[in-house]
This record gives C-alpha cells, sequence and structure tokens, in this order.
C-alpha cells in the first residue's frame, strides 16, 4: 500500500507540471522526424571536374554516366589539370576527374584503363564518400561479381539510424527525468516529508522507478509507430523481444539516474552530471561510428557501456529479425548493469529516520 500511494504521489507531481508531459510527447516527435533526415549519413550533389583527354566514345559514355548519377553535379570540363584544380581552390569543385588519352584504346586491347581522382579532403566525409562512388561508377561495367546486401538491400542510412535513435530517446527521457526527480525533492524540500514515513528505501526506489517504466513504454510506442508511418520500418523480429529488452533497459537508466540523483546536491550538478555520462555513453554506442572502426582501446572501453547493447538489441530485432536466443547475450549485460545500478541507487538513498 506504501509503493501504491507514492507511485500514485509521481503521477500526481507529473500532472502538475505543465511543461513535462508536453516534453514527454513532443521529444520523440521531434527526434523522430528531424533527426533521420539531418543528421544525413549520404552526401549527394557532388561538384565534379571532368577532363577528357581521350575525347573517345567510351570517354564520353563514362562522363554522360557520371553526370547522370544521383550522386554528382558536373560542374565543368576544364581542358588542364591546373584549370581543373582552380576551381577546387575557389571552392567551386569538390572533385577532379581526369581521363587520360588512350583510355579507350586500352579498354579495347583488353587491358585494364586507369584514370586519375582528385578530391578535396578538407571536408573528409566528402572526399572518402565522393572517391568511393566514382571508383563503384568505374568498375561497374567490368564487374564479374553480383554484390547483395543483407538486412538493408537498398543502403539507405536510415534503416540504420532510426532503431539506434528509439535508444537514444528512451536514454533522454527514462534517464535524465529520474536524475532530476529526488534532487529536484531535495532544493523544494519536501524530500524530508518522505524520509519521516515509515517507507523503505527499496519502496522509494520502486516508486521513482515504476513511473518512468510506463513512460518508458509510451514513448517506444510513439517511436515504433513513427518508424512504421514515416520510414515504413517494422520489426523484423518479435515485438515481444523488444518490449522485453526495454523493460530491463528503462530499469537499468532509471536506476543510473536515480544513482546521480541521489549523490547531487543541486538541480545543476545533477544535469551536468547526466549531461557528460549520457555524452559519452551515446558516442561510445555505435550510434554514429560503428565499434569495429574504433581503436581497440575504444573498443575495449565500450564494453561497459549500457547503451551499446541495447541499440545492438534494437538493430538486431528490427532487421535481422533476430529471436530472443540470439541476444541472451546483450540481454545478460544489461541485466548486470540493471542490477548494478538499481542495488546502488537503494542503498545510495540516505533516509533520515
Amino acid at each position: 500500500m506504501k509503493l501504491r500511494y507514492l507511485v500514485e504521489k509521481e503521477f500526481k507531481q507529473l500532472k502538475r507540471n505543465s511543461f513535462l508531459p508536453r516534453l514527454i510527447l513532443i521529444f520523440p516527435c521531434m527526434l523522430m522526424l528531424v533527426i533521420p533526415w539531418a543528421t544525413t549519413q549520404e552526401i549527394k550533389d557532388l561538384r565534379i571536374s571532368i577532363i577528357d583527354n581521350d575525347h573517345s566514345p567510351s570517354s564520353q559514355r563514362l562522363t554522360r554516366q557520371i553526370a547522370a548519377s544521383r550522386y554528382f553535379q558536373l560542374k565543368n570540363t576544364p581542358k588542364t589539370y591546373s584549370e581543373a584544380l582552380s576551381f577546387v581552390e575557389r571552392d567551386e569543385t569538390d572533385i577532379i576527374l581526369e581521363i587520360p588519352n588512350g583510355f579507350e584504346k586500352e579498354q579495347v586491347n583488353g587491358r585494364q584503363a586507369s584514370v586519375f581522382i582528385a578530391a578535396n579532403a578538407v571536408n573528409g566525409s566528402k572526399g572518402i564518400l565522393g572517391n568511393s562512388y566514382l571508383q563503384q561508377i568505374l568498375s561497374s561495367p567490368k564487374s564479374a561479381y553480383s554484390l547483395r546486401y543483407l538486412f538493408n538491400p537498398t543502403l539507405d542510412y536510415k534503416v540504420f539510424m532510426v532503431p539506434a535513435l528509439m535508444t537514444m530517446i528512451l536514454v533522454l527521457l527514462c534517464g535524465f527525468l529520474p536524475a532530476l526527480n529526488v534532487v529536484s525533492e531535495k532544493e523544494s524540500g519536501t524530500i524530508e516529508q518522505i524520509n519521516v514515513t515509515p517507507a523503505s528505501r527499496l519502496t522509494f526506489t520502486l516508486a521513482k522507478l515504476l513511473p518512468y517504466w510506463i513512460i518508458g513504454f509510451i514513448v517506444l510506442n510513439l517511436c515504433m509507430f513513427f518508424a512504421w508511418l514515416v520510414y515504413g520500418q517494422i520489426p523484423e523480429g518479435s515485438v515481444g523481444t523488444i518490449y522485453l529488452a526495454t523493460f530491463v533497459f528503462i530499469l537499468l537508466v532509471s536506476g543510473f539516474g536515480l544513482v546521480i540523483s541521489n549523490h547531487s546536491a543541486t538541480m545543476q550538478q545533477a544535469m551536468f552530471v547526466m549531461w557528460f555520462c549520457m555524452l559519452v555513453f551515446i558516442l561510445m554506442s555505435g550510434l554514429f561510428t560503428p565499434i569495429n572502426s574504433m581503436p581497440q582501446w575504444a573498443q575495449l572501453i565500450t564494453r561497459i557501456n549500457p547503451l551499446r547493447y541495447f541499440m545492438e538489441i534494437m538493430r538486431m530485432v528490427y532487421l535481422k529479425g533476430s529471436a530472443f536466443r540470439d541476444i541472451l547475450p546483450q540481454m545478460g549485460m544489461l541485466a548486470v548493469f540493471a542490477i548494478l545500478f538499481n542495488t546502488w541507487a537503494v542503498f545510495s538513498y540516505k533516509k533520515q529516520k
């Protein structure tokens, strides 16, 4: 009964706050609708200069093929490399392609024809991707193999990002709100009224966690709805598997938020510490940079990042259709972190009797 009244108190406090209910609904909507389009990992309309020294049907065909690509915008066809380089220096061109004399002759004789590519690497991503796009176009006519992209046939980065974005939204809401909860009661003085009640530290902690379980599931379903409505994404695996993993994950991040709140004296302190931790968790989770591409020392650090495991689960279930047995290692790590943080939250709450 004590737990029931404490949970009821939490919901009444939430209802009295006119800002938080709106934030809980508007925040995931804005992130799901804006972030996948704004943080694009695909570069289009790369400005290219093509120097055709061969003037053959093959070189002209290659020029037309590049100009027709959705990734390139043919800006000019200079006569010399020096002239093309001047366009790069004036930031009018991103990539230079020089087709040498004898390009078609080499192909007719069965030899591999070479071209010269110079990419402006001031923007590293643009230079690397532009070079990669060009190589695909150059190699496509002579490809002796076929590629099949599993789980994301169209190579749409949004398919990869949206499930991970759901993870980030849950972290920010179900982590930050509990982190600010207890410390706000400390500042207002209402925590003293709870301290004199016979409610145990475990009951107090559960009362703080339960509302965020409910909020987390509401937010998750809202995100899944937008993933289907806007991006056409539905889980390839079981929704029940996602719910089970989310149940453990919300317990984990809410417990972590309560730990920070218990150890913080002011709202500013709690916000700073929580933001620092969340920033590290998000950047080291594989959301933007694949973990396998990180240095070895960074990969070792990600092993103690709980966000990494839930992000892997979301992508595995959403994209691969993984079953519960496939995500057991990640679920095991989430359970360990959940027990650790919530035990810490219970014992770090200093109840004065």
